[in-house]
């Protein structure tokens, strides 16, 4: 028998839809994957190079838990910068991921029963972690207004169990940027009500104008102190598998991390650390423009061709680097998008990821992150298909 917490979560819908993908594929049909989470990209020079320096240097032992002490310095001096505040290494813990920084917030913030407030489409990953670490998701749906969260449901979702709440902006998988009046009213109501605020901006350098990324402490410098920010460096400098990212906060959420840590991974890889820092010191920001110009060249042309839906509205796409459409239209009773992604996976030869994943039945998940002609391609095929659905053709069964 197994413990009665792997009944609380089930492998990632991302990461299933990537499967789905491959199975296609290696059976011998073309398939257009636009389900990831990642930027195909090559590697910045600066990073290569601090790489293939600490392997000559033979670095190849432990770090300190948290991060070499150098490294937590250059995030701490861009932390600053951000949000107008000085911060310092020892409120920065360097982690496995993002994913290993909110697994750490979870487990330190939350006791059984402490309920945690996730704005609905989410990242499958918040609920999870939150379940795991005892405590219970409660979803606040956003699709009525425009993906942001209503700040009068907002109040009326907490509870005197309510202990914290997720702030994911730019959002995956809808890719809403939140607007500082959203901002500095969940602030306010963390500040007023004595609740935690995860914030996660791992989407952050990849607003696209006119929408701007702020930081919740830059907006609300007295909410700093009740405030986990989660980051990493996977989705802007493209280096996903590399699994580094960091949780900054008060002193003593990091002593605690730092603590929680060192029984779970100890610490992030340590060439990775080398490789980031040396990108840190010695960057001059050429790779994050070329990749944010490239990124914006594939949003525009993606909404160019997805303007020829019929039934389904087009996207704002106002960060990140997903399309998230909106489906509602031309589902029916019974159907969900998952019917869909089916349907566009056997008929279009295109893989995208169900909004049920993210906890939205008529929502689907297309990324712009793939090569241009992949992308130009995978939509025309979306678009041919997607129109074809609206009309008479007969409904595909989900595979699930």
């Amino acid at each position: 028998m197994l413990a009665q917490r792997t009944s609380l979560f089930s492998s990632s819908g991302t990461a299933a839809a990537r499967a789905a993908a491959k199975a296609a594929a290696a059976a011998g049909k073309e398939i257009f994957d636009l389900t990831a989470g990642e930027i195909w990209t090559d590697l910045a020079p600066s990073l290569r190079a601090g790489a293939r320096d600490a392997i000559d240097r033979g670095i190849n032992r432990y770090s300190e838990t948290v991060g070499i002490e150098a490294l937590r310095q250059a995030i701490a001096r861009r932390l600053s910068v951000e949000t107008g505040q000085l911060w310092g290494p020892e409120e920065i813990a360097v982690t496995t991921g993002a994913k290993q920084a909110l697994f750490n917030a979870a487990m330190l913030l939350l006791n059984p029963g402490d309920e945690v407030i996730i704005p609905a489409p989410y990242w499958s990953t918040f609920p999870a972690q939150v379940s795991i670490a005892g405590g219970r998701p409660v979803f606040l749906d956003t699709r009525a207004n425009g993906y942001v969260p209503d700040l009068d449901a907002l109040a009326e979702a907490t509870t005197p169990r309510t202990r914290a709440i997720v702030v994911n902006t730019p959002n995956n998988p809808s890719g809403t940027v939140y607007d500082r009046t959203t901002l500095a009213g969940i602030a306010e109501l963390a500040i007023e009500r004595d609740l935690w605020i995860v914030f996660d901006e791992c989407y952050g350098t990849f607003a696209h104008a006119p929408w701007v990324h702020q930081s919740i402490v830059a907006m609300v410098p007295e909410v700093r102190s009740r405030t986990i920010v989660v980051n990493a460096f996977s989705k802007e400098l493209g280096i996903t598998g590399w699994r580094l990212g960091y949780l900054a906060g008060p002193g003593e959420v990091v002593k605690v991390a730092k603590a929680l840590q060192s029984h779970t991974t100890s610490n992030p890889n340590v060439i990775a650390q080398h490789a980031v820092l040396a990108h840190l010191e010695n960057s001059d920001g050429t790779f994050e423009q070329q990749l944010r110009a490239r990124l914006g060249m594939a949003r525009t042309k993606g909404l160019s061709i997805l303007s020829s839906l019929a039934h389904v509205p087009i996207p704002a796409a106002q960060g990140g680097f997903y399309f998230y459409l909106d489906l509602a239209e031309i589902l029916t009773d019974g159907q969900s998008a998952d019917d869909v992604v089916s349907f566009l996976l056997a008929e279009a030869g295109v893989a995208g990821v169900a909004g049920t994943t993210f906890g939205d039945r008529c929502g689907l998940r297309l990324s712009y992150g793939v090569p241009l002609a992949v992308l130009e391609r995978g939509l025309r095929s979306v678009v041919k298909a997607l129109n074809t659905w609206s009309g008479s053709t007969p409904r595909v069964k989900s595979a699930s």
